[in-house]
Order: C-alpha cells, then structure tokens, then sequence
C-alpha cells in the first residue's frame, strides 16, 4: 500500500473562545474587590477608556444660569466712595499678581513635617520585647540573644527554636543564653518566651505567687487529664476533693494559653455585600451595589478619530481600534455580569423566600441545577457567578454558594437542607444540660424525633463543622 500526501477541504464545528467570551467569563467570577482592581488598571492602561463624571444636565444649568442672572439686578452695586482699606501690602499685591505665578512671601523656611511619623500603628510583640530588653541596659552579648530569641518566637509568643541551636548561631554559652531567656520571660506579657504550654502556665502561676500549690501540680502532671476534663482521675491521683479541684481549675481557666495574642496583627476583613435584598411591605426587592463602581465609557476623541474623514497610519490605526474594542468588551461584560448576578438572585429568592422571611431553620435544599433550568444557563455559569459573591438579606450576610446545599430526606414530609440540620444540632447543644451533654449518638436519637435520621458519624461531621467539641470536652462541673 502506497503512501502519498493528499489536500482536501472538510467542514467541521467547533467551539472557540472569543476574547470577548474570555473576558466575560474571567469578569464573572471575580470578587467585588477584583473586578473594582481589574477596572482601575485598565484604566491606566487603555487610554480609549475614561470614567464617566457626574455632570448637571442641560436643564440644571439653563436654571442656575437664570438664578444667577436675577440674582445679578439685586445685588447692591459697588461704589467707589466706599472706603478702601489702609492696611493692604499693595506693592506686594501688585508684584505677585503681575508676575506668571505664584509667589510667597514667606521669610522664615518651614520644614515639611513627616506625616508618617503621626500614622498610628499597632506595636508588634517583637518591637514591646526589644524595648523592654533595651529599658535594662544589656551587654553586647546578652541584646545578641535577647534579638535572637525575639526573632525566633511564633505569633503566639513560644519559643520554637532550641536553646541549643541560639547558642551555636551565635558561639554563645548554653549557660548564657538560659540566663537571658530566664529574665526576658519576666517580660510584659506574662508567659512570653516560653517553650511549651506548661512552661508557659507555670510562669504565670509564679507571677501571681501561686506557685508550689494544687495549680502547679495540676500543670505541671495532670495537664492531659485537664484537657480531656478527666476529673475523678485527677483527684484520684492528687487525693484531693471536687470542690477543690474545681476551685484550682478555675484558677487555671484565668491563665493565658496564648501571651502574644493581644499583639496580633490580624485585621479584620470586612465584607461588602454585592447584592442588597431589602423586604418592602409584603415584597421583597433585589438591588445592585454599584456604590464605589465606576461609570465608563469610550473616550469621545478617539472613537471621532476613527470615524474621521483623515488617514491614520496603519499601526496607529490598529492600536486605536484595538483600545477601543477592548473598551468596549469590558463595558458589555460589566453589564452582562450585572444582568447575570441579579437573575441568579432572583431565582434564588423564589426558591429560598421562607428563608428569606423565617431565617434559616426554613433553608430548602437546593442544587446548582436548579438556579441553571430556572434561568436558562449552564450550571459551570451558576458556578462562576455565586463564587466570592455575597448578599445582604434580612437574615444576615451570606455568601451565593450558602444556598446550594444537599438534601436530607424526613420519615414523613420532604426533604430538609443539611444547613437546617445543623442549626438544629446547634439549638439542641446550646439548650443541653452543661454537666451532662448529649453524646453524638443522643443527638442523633434527638433529631429522629424531628423526623431526621442520620448516623452518629454524621452528626459528628456537622458537629466539627460548626466547630463545636464533642461531649467528653463540653462538660462542666
């Protein structure tokens, strides 16, 4: 059989993404912060696109023109009888207004003030130690080890680092270095600097003169029993009675677990809703946050230039157009994703409205598949657009994708969202008798009374996820 190379024509279909299709799809699923970023830098880096000013219409200064022509004929003319004021500089007056631009007259030179210097500022663990290790006048060697231990302490204020390793970077003694780590954790906050969580209850308890007590033994032996709240084996072994224990594990409960805590620098994140779900009367309306969104536009001048009669060069011609249609697809998604994100709202407020007026005991399950068939679009679409993307409703703030949830089937009646299920589990935890919490297995007893039947290990997944501890570490005495 011979081979030999052929051309022939074949028509075929297949699917390919337009820039245009690209940039709708990538502007739909950015966040209200990214598309806000996304925005601005193209609007340094197009210049065929300008954000729109909010101007007075033609009505509006037709009016304020009127206005002031009235106001003109009842102002009180100027006379020259009226008196002129002696104690102007008119030779300055006159020098500074006949030159082309400004001049002070100022004698004296003024120093810019730093305005960064006035910026307040959270003062971090590292720079309260250091000062505090400056304030007693160390050696050379001793602010050597004091920077390094500063240096190696995590956010929580441990030393994470053996002494063994300090004393090595630095060819210091092992004796020096347990020197200086012995007086900084003597430093504000108390606990600082120690290695282990013992270490770090046993220099507080010292602090508070409560040392070589019931407390002390409890840290330094039966810390494991405590954190399982193992009661009756730590008075076993210490020979002590309850209502001791409980008086030296209410001491314990007032140490800090955490000394570096009050210097974290973690910072709130706020969030700005995207959609606004206001309830009117009886109705309830969808409206758009465009607060902060900038209003754009073809820059006027090039899209006349193109339009002009005069030949541009061929390069400048093509970057023109290229700019302008980039504008133009920006502007078209922008909206399309407006357009996109208030049906998808919509849908999900037909769907959800009992949880909309009772809160969210009344959450119906519901799948992207759902919202898709409802709207007419592909679920991957949905997808996009309830990522990152958050609404104000008259139950709370909540993200798009807190809608769409699996379903739970009843013994009697419909489903019920797995959402639902675990505020039920959190109302009947938060309604339990604190010396005897329910197990996870009474829980799941509990909620088969609700008509709800789901195994022990579900009910400890659900319980995980609301961060809540399981019975053993819940109770109190």
């Amino acid at each position: 059989m011979a081979l030999e190379l052929r051309q022939q024509l074949k028509l075929t279909q297949q699917l390919i993404m337009t820039p245009q299709l690209q940039m709708a799809i990538r502007l739909l699923q950015l966040s209200r912060l990214e598309l806000l970023d996304t925005i601005r830098q193209e609007l340094e880096e197009n210049p065929a696109l300008e954000e729109t000013q909010e101007t007075a219409s033609e009505d509006q200064l037709l009016e304020s023109v009127n206005q002031n022509a009235d106001g003109d004929s009842a102002e009180r003319e100027v006379r020259i009888e009226e008196k002129i004021r002696d104690d102007i500089d008119w030779r300055n007056y006159l020098d500074e207004y006949n030159t082309p631009g400004r001049v002070h007259f100022e004698t004296e030179s003024r120093e810019t003030p730093q305005y960064d210097s006035f910026i307040a500022r959270k003062e971090s663990l590292d720079d309260h130690l250091l000062w505090q290790l400056l304030m007693i006048s160390p050696t050379e060697a001793e602010e050597q080890i004091g920077s390094q231990i500063v240096g190696n302490l995590n956010r929580d204020g441990y030393l994470d680092v053996p002494l063994e390793e300090i004393a090595g970077s630095g060819d210091h003694p092992l004796e020096e270095v347990e020197r200086v780590l012995k007086l900084m954790q003597s430093f504000d906050p108390i606990g600082v600097c120690a290695r282990n969580l013992t270490e770090c209850l046993l220099i507080q308890a010292k602090h508070w003169e409560i040392d070589d007590t019931l407390v002390t033994e409890i840290i330094t032996n039966h810390l494991g029993d405590l954190e399982r709240k193992n009661y009756k084996a730590i008075c076993r072994a210490l020979k002590i009675s309850m209502d001791d224990l409980i008086a030296a594990v209410n001491i314990i409960k007032g140490l800090e677990p955490r000394p570096g805590r009050e210097f974290s620098d973690d910072t709130p994140q706020y969030i700005t809703p995207d959609i606004f779900v206001y309830k009117i009367d009886d109705e309830f309306v969808i409206h758009l946050n465009d607060d902060g969104m900038p209003k754009l536009r073809v820059n006027s001048f090039y899209r006349k230039t193109i339009g002009s009669d005069g030949k541009l060069g061929g390069d400048a011609e093509n970057y023109i157009q290229e700019k302008i249609r980039s504008a133009t697809w920006l502007i078209k998604s922008i909206h399309q994703r407006q357009k996109t994100i208030y049906r998808v709202m919509e849908s999900i407020l037909d769907y959800q409205r009992e949880f909309f007026e009772k809160g969210i005991a009344h959450l119906k399950p519901m799948v992207l598949r759902d919202v898709a068939q409802d709207i007419s679009m592909h679920e991957s679409t949905i997808s996009r657009v309830t990522t990152n993307k958050y609404a104000y409703t008259p139950q709370g703030i909540f993200e798009l994708k807190y809608f769409f949830n699996s379903s739970i089937q009843r013994f009697q009646g419909g489903a019920i969202a797995s959402v639902s299920v675990q505020e039920l589990i959190k109302q009947i935890i938060a309604n339990e008798d604190p010396r005897k919490p329910f197990s996870d297995d009474k829980i799941s007893k509990l909620l088969k009374e609700h008509q709800i039947n789901i195994a022990r290990r579900t009910v400890a997944k659900y319980r995980e996820m609301l961060n809540v501890l399981p019975s053993n570490k819940r109770k109190q005495i």
